[in-house]
């Protein structure tokens, strides 16, 4: 096989020619002669092994492969040996990697990465199938239509779940505290996914959902924001629900996280390239005035949505409340090889302001508070004063509370939601605390202008 020796000798010339400038430029001063071996070039040996490995391969193996395919297949093992997020994007991947940060692509609507040797789900993307078919963060992917997904590659099982939309496919799960796998059928479709969703819960607190960082998430977002104080001018707080964000684009990040802080550092990066070292800070304006603010975090919430509750949380501008998150605090560059080709590689781990790294950690929330199942306890006592004969009517004229009336109200929020219950409860008990305080601090300045205007007056008596 002379050609891919051939090959293999001249990119073990290339490899020294290129990484020398790299080591000239990386050494301190020094009058000691240079290190040769400090000169990274292929090991010969190795090459030996690979060239027996790959001719047996060609000559031997029961259908018979190109040789392009080959390596590009050793290009595949070489990434996917890396770290989970490393892989090789051919122009179909390459193509799918683009339409998701644009926020538009086909398939089940499912975030997913590697973990022993099975697929895992990272999180279901809100109002798409697979959200709607029940799957959660944390399941993992034994199966799909009955063949199991044990060994292949993360783009392998990306390329198995998509599809036409309209056709169905069936995933078999795992999931903790369910003792026996279990199938859902799924029907794959055209996934548009809706990067911020708003509304205004319980009268005066602002919801902000975040599913994914895009391109246009900051602005996006800031409109949002925008929409809600018209409807209410007199806001009392803040929730930033990043549940299940699998992350995205980090600029988008960054503007999530300029929204609400005036200045100071929201996530700085690390790598071994120097371009990988950046710095990115916050620009003054504050899009809520300092309202009070707690945002919402779980195991799906991965990456970007990291980057935002680490630097929210870090900078105290907000509490942040859920489970542990995911714990990917790495950065990934898309590095073109080809045309119709490209490396997405890890290149830089990122770190919050203060320093930590969520790499395989995750942000830890102030206020630890599982998504559970609510049920209210029934009163012993099913009557009031209200409804006994002849009781007094309030005093000022207020409605009367009957047994009856109590516990009325439907979709309690704290049976839809547990987590977004206690966050308004959080929310809620500051502003009163803030009322409060504000009060206190009104009365003591009308007795000090009091005392001085006394003083003054007695002062100015002859």
């Amino acid at each position: 096989m002379p050609h891919l020796y051939s090959f293999l000798r001249k990119l073990s010339v290339f490899s020294l020619a290129a990484c020398a400038p790299l080591f000239v430029q990386a050494q301190t001063p020094s009058n000691e002669p240079e290190d040769a071996d400090t000169i990274s070039v292929l090991p010969l040996e190795d090459l030996r092994v690979f060239t027996k490995a790959y001719e047996h391969i060609r000559s031997s193996y029961i259908e018979e492969i190109d040789d392009r395919t080959l390596l590009e297949y050793a290009i595949r093992g070489m990434l996917d040996e890396l770290d989970p997020h490393s892989a090789f994007l051919d122009a179909s991947s390459f193509d799918d990697l683009q339409v998701h940060t644009s926020g538009e692509f086909g398939g089940l609507g499912i975030e997913v990465g590697i973990e022993d040797g099975f697929v895992k789900v990272i999180s279901p993307i809100d109002d798409t199938p697979a959200q709607k078919a029940g799957v959660e963060a944390g399941d993992l992917i034994i199966k799909i239509n009955g063949t199991s997904v044990k060994g292949i590659t993360l783009s392998d099982a990306v390329e198995k779940m998509r599809g036409a939309p309209g056709t169905d496919i069936t995933l078999t799960i795992m999931r903790k505290d369910v003792e026996q796998p279990f199938d859902l059928v799924l029907t794959r479709d055209k996934i548009k996914v809706r990067s911020v969703r708003s509304d205004i819960v319980e009268h005066d607190f602002a919801y902000l959902r975040v599913a994914q960082f895009q391109l246009r998430t900051g602005q996006d977002l800031a409109n949002e924001i925008k929409k809600l104080q018209k409807i209410n001018s007199d806001l009392k707080g803040v929730i930033l629900d990043l549940r299940n964000n699998p992350g995205g684009v980090l600029t988008a990040s960054v503007e999530v996280a300029d929204l609400f802080l005036n200045d100071g550092l929201i996530v700085y990066t690390e790598g071994r390239m120097h371009d990988a070292n950046s710095q990115y800070s916050a620009t003054p304006g504050d899009a809520v005035d300092g309202l009070p603010m707690v945002v919402l975090i779980n195991g799906g919430s991965a990456s970007a949505s990291e980057i935002v509750a680490g630097a929210l949380q870090d900078q105290n501008r907000a509490l942040v409340l859920g489970t542990r998150s995911f714990g990917k605090g790495s950065v990934q560059t898309v590095i073109s090889i080809t045309e119709d080709r490209a490396i997405k590689i890890t290149t830089a781990l990122y770190f919050t302001p203060n320093g930590r790294s969520i790499q395989a950690q995750g942000i830890e929330p102030d206020i630890e508070v599982e998504r559970v199942k609510i049920t209210a306890v029934q009163p012993q006592a099913d009557i009031t004063e209200a409804d006994l004969s002849g009781h007094l009517k309030n005093a000022k004229g207020g409605a009367e509370v009957k047994a009856s009336d109590r516990g009325k109200r439907k979709n309690e929020l704290h049976e839809r939601d547990s987590q977004l219950y206690e966050a308004v409860n959080i929310l809620r008990g500051l502003h009163l605390f803030q009322k409060a305080q504000q009060a206190k601090a009104e009365k003591e300045l009308e007795k000090s202008q009091a005392a001085e205007q006394a003083a003054a007056e007695t002062t100015e008596t002859p």
